[in-house]
């Protein structure tokens, strides 16, 4: 079994980060640590926690840098210190076990003026096709750049068939042949060739590997209704969804013709245009 995420207890909240609808926020834990925390009382809901613990594990076994990830316990005490009362209400829709983020002092936001080499930049660009992150496109990159390294961060709008649980119920034949636009992505000029990025990622990734990566999430997080009455039966299902598109790569794989790593051109700082194919529901952070 893999060890679990690290616990701790936030001791104070710092400020919040505005950036996103769902504002996490900037808090120092009680092993003197500090974690950009993404709350369980956010409009986007645990799914999206359980988004950002699955990729960033893969992202991991593939060495794709992610920061390190926490389950903070909030105190209930805390809210009543904050004068916010938007986040006060935050803090107090909270309680108990978050997500924390080892916050990275000093990065700077990914503009493409130092860009990873090309086989760093197909492993980001693997992940985020695999995993269905539509997220990191140059109106919003998520990538960092922290002792100059590139940091992959924000995965929540990951795995968004997971949304449609359970009134759809767990179709991994649906998930698997998912195509991925790979155009708008933020490292599409850069990366290198997908198919043997494919080979080697694909090498690191058994269905064992798998069920590891989403052991680490939470029970709490895992969102049980009929059709997936347990938290197991919730994880086998993400098993098994990603374990179906990893055996299906023609769908997804990014390729030369038409919208692949090599395909489409660098859009590059500045241009429109580029939410096409970005789920409604994501618009509502």
């Amino acid at each position: 079994m893999p060890a679990p995420l690290p616990h701790v207890t936030a001791t104070r909240f710092v400020l919040p980060l505005r950036e996103g609808g769902s504002m996490p926020g900037l808090v120092e834990a009680d092993d003197d640590g500090m974690y950009v925390v993404k709350f369980t009382g956010a409009g986007q809901g645990r799914k999206v926690l359980v988004a950002e613990v699955v990729v960033a594990g893969i992202g991991r076994r593939l060495g794709v840098r992610v920061p390190d990830l926490a389950v903070v316990d909030l105190p209930s005490a805390i809210a009543k210190y904050e004068a916010d009362e938007e986040v006060q209400d935050l803090l107090d829709a909270s309680p108990g076990r978050n997500l924390g983020v080892d916050f990275l002092p000093g990065a700077f936001g990914y503009d493409g003026s130092a860009p990873p080499p090309p086989d760093e930049a197909g492993a980001i660009l693997w992940l985020d096709a695999f995993t269905a992150n539509v997220d990191r496109t140059w109106a919003n990159p998520n990538l960092l750049l922290w002792h100059g390294r590139t940091w992959a961060i924000d995965h929540g709008a990951a795995l968004y068939m997971h949304h449609s649980w359970p009134s759809k119920g767990s179709r991994p034949e649906a998930f698997a042949g998912q195509r991925f636009d790979a155009s708008t992505h933020v490292l599409a000029g850069v990366a290198g060739d997908m198919a043997t990025e494919h080979e080697r990622a694909s090498a690191l990734l058994t269905a064992s590997d798998l069920a590891d990566v989403v052991a680490q999430v939470p029970d709490e997080w895992l969102e049980t209704a009929s059709g997936l009455p347990t938290p197991d039966a919730v994880r086998a299902a993400y098993v098994e969804n990603l374990a179906a598109r990893l055996a299906a790569p023609a769908a997804w794989l990014p390729t030369r013709e038409g919208g692949g790593a090599s395909g489409g051109a660098d859009p590059g700082p500045g241009t429109t245009g580029l939410r096409r194919g970005r789920p409604d529901w994501l618009d509502r952070r």
